[in-house]
């Protein structure tokens, strides 16, 4: 991992945290693999202020392009749950490769169990498509 660990803002963490507890309920396996690792993960963290944030890590509303080896190349982004839409690549955080991404920066090789099987990822590039909002909403 380029910075040692998962990196979070501060205000993305508390949004996380609160929706892997409501969460914990889900009855999909691969979901509920990808969640516990996840939540493992989150006990390494760097949580940071806002501007301390580094410009190359994964974060809600990030696009981000991937690839896994010379297998495949794609391009989405990684949103609440709510704003997901798979026809425009808007991936929700809460989907396999939604957590197996979060927090992690760009040249990061990210092992992780996905629908398809154990895959390994590169994050090729990172963008910041907008400023994120205010979490005082969500939360």
């Amino acid at each position: 991992m380029k910075h040692g660990s998962l990196v979070l803002e501060k205000k993305e963490y508390v949004y996380i945290k609160s929706l892997l507890n409501v969460s914990a309920h889900t009855e999909e396996s691969k979901v509920q693999t990808s969640l516990g690792k996840f939540a493992e993960e989150l006990k390494t963290a760097k949580i940071l202020d806002e501007e301390q944030m580094f410009d190359d890590v994964i974060r809600l509303n990030t696009v981000v392009t991937i690839a896994s080896g010379d297998v495949w190349e794609k391009t989405i982004q990684i949103v609440r749950p709510t704003e997901k839409d798979l026809k425009t690549n808007k991936v929700s955080i809460l989907t396999p490769i939604g957590i197996a991404l979060f927090g992690y920066a760009l040249n990061d090789v990210v092992h992780w169990d996905l629908p398809g099987g154990k895959k390994e990822v590169k994050i090729l590039k990172v963008v910041q498509e907008k400023k994120n909002e205010s979490f005082s909403t969500l939360i």
